[in-house]
């Protein structure tokens, strides 16, 4: 089982830029479903009931899942493909994956599913490790076909290859000339996909495109003199690889006569930088949680130009915000929780996002630094609720009823949810005012059906805090924030 995520991010080496989040109302037009990512804990036996039962307490109803095709596939190893009947579930070792899916069934929680890479070796151009360049497409339909008819119910929407943008899960990223490669890889194991699920019985199945990864390069071209080979090695930028995938140019207008492709939704992961949620790079083909309009622009181009369909939602499948001990991206634990909540605010008052998520309970081991996984190594995040130890973090308590405080000219806005409630109820907010040790309550307010509430107070103070009781007994209590 592929545990520690070998990702990259290299949005360290972007030049820091403030700038403006985008603009919405408090409470967004939709109902925004937040996905929860705990692979290496929801997949391993020993420590899968638990951790269910921590997600059941935090108020989880919703999981994403990466499903990676090695993992279940016949001789992953061999250089030959093994003679099977590719389209038949019964093929393939489903192992932890049938275990998993059945609890979250059992438990009502829809499942996104994320097929990825690596994918076995015998159905990979090269037959080189780490089994990430050029899958066969033919093959990849097959496989598609067999998970369709498989877990069929069970999954209430797919997502094709994870960070597709990433050299890390898909090769090449680039082509000699130095003009992107992947994007025009990814379309058409999406489009194979797509196929297999149809063709497994999904007549109109629901599948996400994209899964980018935040940053990354438009071209390599005026590298490729400096850094020669290892130029072809780094992220085509989001929106490059969107709009190549789409056969799209640079001002969005076709350049082939490829027909449009049907998605249910556009998944990216908008990781930030230790300078919060606000960050905008000034890279314009980069999109953070500060930049989501420039994604959502681009998706209107993109339906302009007959590309896509119209009014395709966005899907932020993945997000976390990295702490301590990671030295080159991670913040204070206290600065985690704060720029969590502010971050999940911002794609809540962004109608056009359709869900949010967040990656792992507990933290990675510690890995290299970043561009580690692309020689080989591991990359890991410390964006859990839980120390690699099991010692909550203060976003262990912020998570279930996040908090957020933001500065008007006279007073404060507060925003939150009570995360773990499954109808109206009421919340107690808490303040503390400057020079005093103790807090006050500040007002109990109710909440909508889906547990979202705010309010504008004029009482200045140094830290808020909320309070919660379940019905069942239950007392939840956030960690102190600071007004931003």
């Amino acid at each position: 089982m592929f545990k520690t995520r070998t990702l990259l991010l290299t949005l360290s080496a972007c030049a820091l830029l403030s700038g403006a989040a985008d603009a919405g109302q408090a409470f967004a037009s939709h109902n925004q479903l937040t996905y929860f990512e705990g692979s290496s804990d929801l997949l391993e036996p020993s420590t899968r009931p638990h951790a269910i039962k921590q997600l059941q307490s935090l108020g989880v109803h919703a999981l994403r899942v990466e499903l990676y095709w090695a993992s279940v596939a016949p001789s992953p190893e061999s250089a030959k493909q093994p003679s099977f009947d590719a389209s038949n579930p019964g093929s393939y070792a489903w192992g932890q994956y049938d275990a998993l899916l059945t609890e979250a069934q059992r438990l009502k929680w829809p499942v996104l599913l994320t097929v990825t890479s690596p994918v076995p070796r015998w159905a990979t151009s090269n037959k080189k490790a780490p089994y990430v360049t050029k899958p066969g497409y033919k093959e990849f339909r097959e496989f598609m076909t067999a998970v369709a008819r498989h877990f069929g119910s069970q999954v209430s929407i797919y997502s094709i290859w994870n960070e597709p943008n990433h050299p890390a899960f898909l090769l090449p990223q680039w082509n000699s000339n130095g003009t992107p490669a992947s994007p025009r890889i990814y379309r058409g194991l999406y489009q194979a996909g797509y196929a297999g699920l149809q063709a497994g019985g999904l007549a109109h199945p629901r599948v996400l495109f994209g899964e980018t990864a935040p940053t990354g390069y438009t071209s390599v071209k005026s590298l490729l003199r400096t850094e020669r080979s290892k130029a072809l090695l780094h992220d085509v930028a989001p929106l490059a690889f969107l709009r190549e995938a789409l056969c799209l140019n640079a001002k969005y207008k076709k350049v082939c006569s490829y027909g449009a492709v049907t998605m249910a939704g556009y998944a990216h992961h908008a990781y930030t930088l230790p300078a919060g949620p606000h960050y905008v790079s000034s890279q314009a083909d980069n999109v953070t949680i500060g930049s989501l309009s420039r994604l959502s622009r681009a998706l209107d181009l993109a339906a302009r130009a007959h590309a896509i369909n119209g009014k395709v939602p966005i899907y932020l499948t993945e997000f976390g915000v990295q702490s301590k001990p990671n030295k080159q991206l991670g913040v204070s634990a206290a600065q985690q929780v704060e720029f969590d909540a502010i971050a999940e605010h911002m794609a809540y008052s962004n109608a056009r996002v359709a869900a949010f998520s967040q990656y792992l309970l507990k933290d990675d081991p510690l890995g290299g630094a970043p561009g580690s996984s692309v020689r080989g190594g591991t990359v890991g995040f410390q964006t859990g609720l839980e120390y690699v130890s099991g010692a909550h973090k203060p976003l262990y308590s912020g998570w279930p009823v996040p908090l957020t405080v933001t500065k008007l000219h006279h007073g404060v806005s507060l925003w939150g949810l009570v995360r773990p409630t499954t109808a109206a109820t009421k919340v107690t907010v808490l303040v503390r005012l400057k020079g005093s040790k103790s807090y006050r309550t500040l007002k109990t307010v109710t909440t909508s059906s889906t547990g979202y509430w705010s309010l504008n107070s004029s009482r200045s103070g140094q830290y808020w805090r909320v309070r919660w009781k379940s019905p069942t007994g239950v007392k939840y209590e956030g960690p102190p924030i600071r007004a931003s």
